[in-house]
């Protein structure tokens, strides 16, 4: 499988940031878990067109552009590499995160801890995803009506 980064830079980020590693689960397979999760939720709304038609990733990615600059065709913004990072954090401190099958009947719309904030999206009776906004902040420059508002997205508050 593909993954967003490398140990070497999620370990860097890590400290950059403060944080140190919980849990049991390897840097490789947080990184696997978080570069799934991030190309499931904001693949098919990144800007630009993949390279090849059965590369493994979202990125690299043809025609991408961030802040009216045109984003090299063989690389990957570290806009989302770092999501990745910080999307493996969230999942090292709570496995399954960003896999779960939220039931609805335990409805949780806003929950948060120092300056993580996770939210549910409810729509006809059912979550559909969970957002971390943090994340969803970062990537907005890289998705299709981008930061101007165009086209439909989903207000984080």
């Amino acid at each position: 499988m593909a993954a967003y980064g490398t140990d070497e830079g999620f370990t860097a980020w890590l400290s950059a940031n403060g944080h140190t590693l919980p849990g049991s689960l390897t840097a490789a397979v947080l990184r696997e878990r978080a570069s799934a999760y991030i190309d499931a939720l904001y693949g098919p709304r990144f800007v630009g067109k993949p390279v090849a038609w059965d590369q493994d990733l979202a990125w690299p990615r043809l025609g991408a552009t961030a802040w009216g600059l045109a984003i090299p065709s063989d690389e990957v913004p570290g806009a989302v590499v770092n999501a990745v990072y910080a999307a493996a954090f969230a999942e090292a401190g709570s496995p399954g995160l960003l896999a779960r099958v939220v039931d609805p009947a335990g409805r949780v719309k806003s929950a948060g801890a120092g300056p993580a904030k996770v939210e549910f999206f409810e729509a006809d009776g059912q979550y559909l995803a969970v957002i971390l906004s943090g994340i969803d902040g970062a990537l907005a420059p890289l998705l299709i009506g981008g930061i101007h508002g165009r086209g439909v997205g989903v207000m984080v508050v």
